[in-house]
């Protein structure tokens, strides 16, 4: 797994964006206490950031050089989706 969450060379910040008690943010909370150690560690100098506000539905924020961002709802998703999801994010 720590394959998967190498971050590519342009990506410049990622941001994650979910309600701390909502049940639709369940799966990317328990994906984040799971996944985000393993994305810090390979991935030291890259801000991985984790916003929580109340009935914020979930989503990820992928910014690139040049000013280029890309963004996927997680809304919905098990963890093998938000996985997916955001391995596809990080590796354009």
């Amino acid at each position: 797994m720590s394959g998967r969450y190498a971050f590519a060379k342009g990506l410049k910040e990622v941001r994650f964006l979910f309600c701390q008690t909502g049940e639709h943010s369940t799966a990317t909370r328990s994906f984040l206490s799971r996944a985000y150690p393993i994305m810090k560690k390979n991935n030291p100098s890259i801000p991985i950031m984790l916003r929580e506000a109340q009935g914020t539905l979930p989503k990820i924020y992928a910014r690139y050089e040049f000013g280029k961002e890309t963004s996927e709802s997680l809304e919905g998703l098990s963890d093998k989706q938000i996985e997916d999801a955001v391995t596809k994010l990080v590796k354009e």
